[in-house]
């Protein structure tokens, strides 16, 4: 019996896809960050939001800052790569990098999803 929840197996063979959320500071370097992985074919899509707000703990202090979202589509066997290029690309000390799985899915952009990331 096939497990409603594990996504359809791409054409190309089985790619369990993610979607990975950062944020920075800056609508130019969300763009940044969001091309760059798109060119290294780390990710297949990435999609800049609006201003969000912030509220976190930082070095005992509440915060509260403007920040953009960058929601990225790509495959587990690509998270690593990534989430370096994250690292290396971002200029805060902890970015938030969250990956979450994708549970269901069109086969066919999932399919898509796994072929822009190879």
């Amino acid at each position: 019996m096939t497990d409603p929840y594990e996504p359809p197996e791409p054409a190309g063979g089985p790619a369990r896809c993610l979607t990975v959320l950062t944020t920075t500071d800056d609508e130019a370097k969300a763009q940044e960050l969001a091309r760059g992985a798109i060119a290294a074919r780390v990710a297949a899509c990435a999609q800049v939001s609006a201003p969000v707000t912030s509220v976190y703990r930082w070095a005992g202090a509440v915060e509260t800052s403007r920040e953009v979202q960058v929601l990225f589509k790509t495959t587990e066997a690509r998270y690593d790569a990534l989430e370096a290029h994250i690292r290396a690309a971002h200029d805060y000390d902890t970015p938030e990098i969250i990956a979450t799985p994708v549970v269901r899915g069109s086969a066919d952009y999932l399919d898509w999803i796994a072929k822009e990331t190879r």
